[in-house]
């Protein structure tokens, strides 16, 4: 089955036959008429107590708006089609961290082609590109050394669904081309990257992990891509993901953990982590809703950074949640995700959800003195797997020159809102539920899509709305109590983790330390709202001063 795409105002179409939700789908029960009895019983569900006379009253209402719901299922309203309401994340009299814009890396070093080119796999980006600007090795030949350690490997890890093999030495050829003429791009000129399989890339399919969708293409590139390949990036492989971004089981398998194959990768940027870790890749695009980023960069031993909300345009990517999906990158280093966040961020006339902000960015910086740094005083002070490890990286941030002040979470149930993610991925995936493909998903415990999305159904658009009118209160209160910082530090899994992928706040989580049986584990440096640039420079000058970035997995499997 191959879906082709049809572009409408700029917006992809899905069109299939085993999609398109005809009459068919709700005729069994247009008919079934509601009466007492059922408002009686479905009021326990919301939690509401109508009279008899008050459930009679609404009876014609309810089945109009029956009739309501019918109709729009009959419309192709594919993954591609967004909704007329766009969130914002940004709170009442915010103001900008960064005021101007400005990207400056450390200090560029002379570096020579290895005599072991295997060394050439744990390279940062800015190594190999200076190894591509002098021309000591070509961009083929870079890319063919990517492809065959990732085929090497990939049997073993199982985290590439797509090779982009033949697209990937083209532009690569293309890329020799352009530094032999003199049009050097920038430091991701040359340098091979993977895009998680949710992103869109014209001549390959795009799987979403899924089984429903596994020949799906698209016609179209993802703006993601488009700007790391106008930067000279070359994709060589679509990496896997948990199917429809839960998780890291999809229709293939499980992704492994390069430290310990024993292990899932996480999810849901499983195969990203996973091939950057086990240096198959030099970074890789990942996307982030509640965790997708941060979990299978703690568990690879990754530095991921989760852009604010708004910053990176989503055009071409699978959508689960309109309001909390974000993408951004996984790479070896925090300068590494740096380089390629500055390729990717700006605005988008094809994404309406796109925010204009300046970034401003220096690799130079050295010292955290002058830095005010909060840390969530709540989850330092708890016992938890990686304390030891958290409480060193608060003391190594002091000996770097910065104050860490303690700050409190606002009191407000943002686990009760966090049911706003599932109406959402309900909305975006109801065709299958309609049409029971949700029955084809490898996942179907209590907590995989096809239950969530079952049950989601039920979530009144009352409730939603309200769940959002308490995500602005929680968005102005976290933005008070965050004034004056220039960022802050916590645990990489705590309330945090839900609380700001609901605020839209950006995160670099990268390593700082091992668990007793010997694999990564993680900080997470948090910044403000569009505060990206003093949060890398901040986690930067904390990972210079230590090494554990630079330890990789032994591979002896």
């Amino acid at each position: 089955m191959k879906i082709k795409g049809r572009k409408y105002a700029g917006i992809v179409a899905i069109g299939c036959s085993a999609f398109v939700l005809g009459s068919f789908v709700t005729a069994k029960f247009a008919n079934a008429p509601i009466t007492v009895s059922v408002v009686k019983e479905a009021q326990k569900i919301n939690g509401m107590d109508f009279t008899d006379g008050q459930a009679d009253s609404m009876l014609n209402n309810l089945t109009q708006y029956r009739n309501s719901y019918d109709a729009l299922r009959k419309l192709n309203m594919p993954n591609s089609i967004v909704p007329a309401l766009t969130f914002n994340p940004v709170p009442v009299g915010f103001i900008n961290p960064d005021n101007k814009d400005g990207f400056k890396v450390a200090k560029e070093v002379k570096i020579k082609l290895p005599a072991n080119r295997d060394e050439l796999a744990f390279y940062t980006i800015t190594q190999l590109a200076g190894l591509i600007k002098t021309k000591q090795i070509s961009a083929v030949d870079l890319t063919k050394f990517f492809i065959i350690r990732l085929k090497k490997y990939n049997g073993k890890l199982l985290n590439v669904i797509t090779f982009t093999e033949e697209h990937a030495l083209k532009k690569a050829a293309e890329a020799d081309a352009e530094i032999a003429a003199g049009h050097y791009k920038g430091l991701l000129h040359g340098i091979p990257f993977g895009a998680k399989d949710l992103l869109a890339q014209k001549d390959y399919k795009t799987t979403f992990g899924a089984p429903p969708y596994k020949e799906q293409q698209l016609n179209i590139d993802a703006t993601v891509i488009t700007r790391l390949e106008n930067a000279g990036a070359i994709l060589v492989a679509k990496t896997s993901l948990g199917e429809l971004a839960q998780g890291d089981i999809w229709f293939g398998g499980k992704t492994k953990n390069p430290w310990d194959i024993t292990r899932g990768s996480s999810g849901s940027s499983a195969g990203s982590a996973s091939a950057v870790s086990a240096g198959c890749l030099p970074f890789a695009i990942g996307s982030e809703t509640l965790g997708s980023i941060v979990s299978p960069s703690t568990e690879c031993g990754d530095t991921g950074l989760r852009p604010s909300f708004g910053r990176v345009s989503k055009y071409g990517a699978m959508a689960l949640s309109w309001s909390m999906d974000k993408l951004g990158p996984i790479a070896r280093s925090v300068e590494d995700v740096a380089i390629v966040f500055n390729a990717m961020h700006g605005t988008d006339a094809n994404d309406l959800s796109t925010i204009a902000a300046p970034f401003n960015y220096d690799g130079g910086t050295k010292s955290l003195k002058g830095y005010k740094i909060g840390y969530t005083k709540v989850d330092f002070d708890r016992k938890y797997a990686n304390h030891a490890n958290d409480s060193v990286t608060l003391k190594k941030l002091q000996e770097l020159g910065a104050e860490l002040v303690p700050i409190e979470y606002p009191k407000m149930p943002v686990g009760a809102m966090t049911f706003l993610l599932s109406a959402e991925g309900a909305a975006a995936f109801q065709e299958l539920v309609l049409i029971h493909k949700d029955d084809d998903l490898v996942q179907q415990g209590k907590g995989a899509w096809p239950n969530i999305f079952r049950s989601a159904q039920f979530i009144p658009a009352v409730e939603y709305i309200q769940a959002n009118r308490a995500r602005t209160m929680l968005i102005k209160a976290w933005y008070e109590n965050l004034k004056g910082l220039d960022l802050y530090i916590t645990p990489s899994f705590s309330t945090n983790l839900s609380m700001t992928n609901l605020t839209g706040n950006p995160c670099v989580v990268l390593p700082n330390g091992y668990t007793p049986k010997g694999r990564q584990s993680s900080i997470t440096f948090m910044g403000q709202l569009f505060g990206e640039g003093k949060l890398l420079q901040a986690a930067q000058v904390y990972q210079n001063a230590t090494d554990f970035n630079k330890r990789h997995p032994d591979l002896n499997f």
